[in-house]
C-alpha cells in the first residue's frame, strides 16, 4: 500500500515538470543519441529532401508512443521492483521471457557487431584522411580497438559508465555546434530534385528501421518506470507518459536539426560516396571539408560516440547471452561469462575485418528486433494482459505503433530480397 503523503506527493507534481523529471528526460535522450545518429543522415538523405521532412514529422509521435507504451507494460508488473524481464514472465509465463530475452540479445548484440566495424573505419579514415598515415592492416587495427574498448568494459566497468555518461553531454553540445556551423554551407541541390511521389511510400518504409535505431532508449525504460513508480505510486504512469513525451520532443527536434543541416549542405552523390565508404557523416564531413575545426571535431565525436555506446550495448550483450546460456546449461556462471566474453569479442573481431555494410547491418539485424520488443509487445500485452487494461492507450496510438512496428519487420524481410 502507498502512503497517503506519498499520494500527496504524487497528485501534487505529477502536473508540472521538475527539475528531477528533466533530468530523467536527458537521460532518454542520452541513450538514443548514439552512433546510430551519425549514419542517419546518410540513410534518411538518400531518398532526398521531401521524404526526410515525412520522416521527421512522424519520428516524434513514433518514438513517444512506443516507449510510453513499453514504460506502461513495465509499471503494470506486481512487484514494484520488476524489471522489463520479470514483467514478460509475470505476464507470458516462463516461455514468453525466454523468448523475450532471446530477442532482447539479438537487438543488441548486432550493434556492438556494427561498432566494431564502425571504430575500425573511422580510425583508419582519421589515419588515413586527416594523419597523412599509411592503412594499418585491418586485421591488426580492428583486434587492436576492439580488444582496448573491450578491456574498458571488463577491467574499468565503474569507470566507464561514469564515462559514457559524461560524454553525452558534450558529444550533444559538439553536434549541435557542428549542425549551425553547417548552415552557410546550405544548399539547394537535395531540395530541387523533383520528388517521385509514387514510390515515397516506398522510400519512407524503408528508411523506418534506421529511425527505430536511431531513436531508441529501450535499455534504460525498465530502470527510469521503477523509479517514477517508487516515487509516484499509482500516478506514475502520467508522469512516465509525460517525461517519455519530453524525451521524443527534444529528439525531434535536435536529431532531426543535424540531420537537416548535414543534408542541406551536401549533394545526393556526396551522400552516396559516404554511405559506399562505409563511413559516418562525421568522418565524409571531415574528408571533404576544408575546415581544420570539422577535419578534427568530426572523427573525434564519431570515435566518442561510438566508444561510448560500444560499452553500454556491449555490457547488455554480454548479459543477455549469459542469461541465454545459464537458463539451458549446468555450466558454472564464472565459466559462461568467460566463454560469453570471448565469443562477442571475436566475431566482433571477425565482423569487423569483413566490414559489411554499416547501415544494411543496422536494418537488418538491428532494427527489427528492437521493434517487436519496443512497438509490438506492449501493444499486444494491452489486449491480452488483464494487469494491462488499465494502462491501456487510446485505440489511434494503438494502431499507429503497431504499424511502426509491423513497418519496421516487414520492410527488411521486404529489403532482403
Amino acid at each position: 500500500m502507498h502512503t497517503t503523503s506519498n499520494t500527496a506527493v504524487a497528485s501534487t507534481a505529477k502536473a508540472k515538470w521538475t527539475y528531477k523529471d528533466f533530468t530523467w528526460a536527458l537521460s532518454l535522450f542520452g541513450t538514443a543519441v548514439g552512433a546510430g545518429v551519425l549514419f542517419l543522415p546518410i540513410k534518411a538523405g538518400a531518398g532526398g529532401f521531401w521524404p526526410l521532412v515525412i520522416l521527421a514529422l512522424i519520428a516524434a509521435p513514433m518514438t513517444w508512443f512506443a516507449h510510453k507504451s513499453l514504460a506502461r507494460f513495465v509499471l503494470s508488473a506486481k512487484n514494484p521492483e520488476a524489471d522489463i524481464t520479470d514483467t514478460v514472465e509475470e505476464h507470458f509465463g516462463k516461455a514468453g521471457a525466454n523468448i523475450i530475452t532471446f530477442a532482447y540479445f539479438f537487438a543488441i548484440y548486432p550493434i556492438v557487431l556494427i561498432y566494431g566495424v564502425g571504430i575500425t573505419n573511422t580510425v583508419d579514415s582519421f589515419m588515413v584522411n586527416q594523419m597523412g598515415m599509411e592503412s594499418v592492416p585491418r586485421w591488426l587495427l580492428s583486434g587492436g580497438l576492439i580488444v582496448a574498448m573491450t578491456a574498458g568494459v571488463v577491467f574499468g566497468k565503474e569507470l566507464m559508465l561514469k564515462a559514457t555518461s559524461a560524454m553525452v553531454y558534450p558529444l550533444v553540445f559538439i553536434l549541435l555546434a557542428l549542425s549551425v556551423y553547417l548552415i552557410p554551407d546550405w544548399n539547394t541541390s537535395m531540395v530541387s530534385v523533383s520528388p517521385d511521389w509514387s514510390a515515397m511510400p516506398a522510400i519512407i518504409w524503408l528508411a523506418i528501421p534506421i529511425i527505430v535505431f536511431s531513436f531508441n532508449h529501450s535499455p534504460i525504460i525498465s530502470q527510469f518506470s521503477k523509479e517514477q513508480r517508487r516515487v509516484y505510486g499509482e500516478d506514475a504512469a502520467k508522469k512516465t507518459d509525460m517525461i517519455t513525451g519530453g524525451a521524443a520532443m527534444m529528439l525531434m527536434g535536435f536529431v532531426m536539426f543535424f540531420v537537416f543541416s548535414v543534408v542541406l549542405s551536401l549533394s545526393p552523390e556526396q551522400l552516396a560516396t559516404a554511405k559506399s565508404q562505409n563511413i559516418s557523416v562525421l568522418s565524409y564531413l571531415a574528408n571533404v571539408h576544408e575546415s581544420p575545426l570539422i577535419s578534427l571535431l568530426g572523427p573525434l565525436v564519431a570515435f566518442a560516440a561510438i566508444t561510448s555506446s560500444y560499452f553500454g550495448h556491449f555490457l547488455g550483450a554480454h548479459e543477455g547471452l549469459v542469461g541465454l546460456v545459464k537458463s539451458s546449461s549446468e555450466m558454472p556462471v564464472k565459466k559462461i561469462e568467460k566463454i560469453s566474453l570471448g565469443f562477442i569479442v571475436v566475431t566482433t573481431w571477425i565482423v569487423a575485418v569483413i566490414n559489411p555494410s554499416i547501415l544494411g547491418m543496422i536494418e537488418t539485424m538491428g532494427a527489427p528486433m528492437i521493434a517487436a520488443i519496443l512497438f509490438l509487445m506492449p501493444v499486444f500485452a494491452m489486449y491480452k494482459v488483464p494487469a494491462m487494461a488499465k494502462y491501456k492507450t487510446s485505440a489511434p496510438v494503438q494502431i499507429f505503433t503497431a504499424i511502426c512496428g509491423i513497418a519496421a519487420i516487414t520492410s527488411v524481410i521486404y529489403g532482403a530480397f
